[in-house]
C-alpha cells in the first residue's frame, strides 16, 4: 500500500476508522431522537382512548440506527483491511492496534441493544406516568 516507511500511514487509517466510529455514534443518536420525537408527538396528539401505534418516526429512528451499526462494522472491516497491507516499520512497536476495532464493535453493540430496548419498550396502549 505504502512505500513510505512512516508510522504517520497508519494513524491515518485510525483518524479515519475513528470518524467513521463518530458517524455512526451520530447516526445513532439521531435515530434514537427521531424515534422518541416521533413517539412524543403520537402521545401529544393522540386520543386518550386510543393504543399507541409505531408510526413513520419509529422505523425510520430503528432505520438510522441499524445503518450507525452496519457502519461500525464495515468502517472496522476496511481498516482491518488496511492493517494487513502495512509494513510492519509503519506500525509503531508495542502501539494496541485493535482498540479502535473493539470501539467500533462494541458501538455495533450497544446499536443493537437499543433497537431491542426500542423495539421492546414499545407497550401498545400503556404510557408511564
Amino acid at each position: 500500500m505504502s512505500e513510505l516507511n512512516d508510522p504517520r500511514v497508519f494513524f491515518a487509517a485510525e483518524r479515519t476508522l475513528l470518524a467513521w466510529n463518530r458517524t455512526a455514534i451520530a447516526l445513532m443518536a439521531f435515530g434514537f431522537v427521531l424515534e422518541r420525537f416521533g413517539l412524543l408527538m403520537h402521545l401529544l396528539l393522540r386520543d386518550a382512548n386510543t393504543p399507541l401505534q409505531r408510526g413513520v418516526a419509529f422505523y425510520v429512528g430503528i432505520a438510522f440506527i441499524a445503518l450507525a451499526a452496519v457502519v461500525s462494522v464495515f468502517s472496522s472491516l476496511e481498516y482491518r483491511r488496511v492493517l494487513t497491507e502495512l509494513k510492519p516499520i509503519e506500525i509503531p512497536t508495542g502501539y494496541h492496534v485493535h482498540l479502535g476495532i473493539v470501539l467500533n464493535f462494541s458501538v455495533c453493540l450497544l446499536g443493537a441493544a437499543l433497537i431491542v430496548y426500542i423495539a421492546l419498550g414499545f407497550h401498545s396502549g400503556t404510557v408511564p406516568g
